[in-house]
């Protein structure tokens, strides 16, 4: 994630276990420590890495452990800068997918509230999926810490 990401960047990718969701919110929380997120902040940026990461592992990859997600975060003054993405199965109708309470995989009691809550939990969010092509997830969120102000 070098292009337009500011200053700072960082890129993870990992097998889609769901054992690696953990890591992955620890990871970014990690990296985006210096700027000094409120507890919400964090709070926030951690339920969208998880629910990207799920929707990876559980929808594109269809729970198949030798899928990568890769994980990029850039750090632009007081912003922050979050992709997820998979080479998955892709999505075939994204419009339907965003809607709340919409899940392909209802037999597995999904709640289908994993894009509803990226896009509630950032300041901006976009989805772009090609069936048989993968899905990206790409979120900003401005960190409001006066840590931040001064970095």
């Amino acid at each position: 994630m070098r292009e337009g990401t500011g200053n700072n960047f960082m890129s993870l990718q990992f097998a889609a276990k769901s054992e690696n969701e953990a890591f992955a919110r620890v990871a970014v929380a990690a990296f985006i420590s210096r700027l000094d997120p409120t507890m919400d902040e964090l709070s926030d940026l951690k339920t969208v890495v998880s629910e990207a990461v799920t929707n990876s592992i559980i929808h594109g990859y269809d729970s198949d452990p030798s899928g990568v997600i890769t994980i990029k975060v850039g750090i632009e003054a007081d912003v922050i800068t979050l992709v997820v993405e998979d080479a998955g199965r892709g999505i075939e109708d994204l419009e339907l997918a965003k809607q709340p309470l919409y899940t392909s995989k209802p037999e597995l009691e999904r709640s289908g509230m994993g894009f509803t809550i990226m896009e509630n939990f950032m300041d901006e969010f976009e989805a772009v999926s090609e069936p048989g092509g993968g899905t990206s997830v790409r979120m900003k969120k401005r960190i409001e810490s006066k840590k931040a102000l001064y970095n």
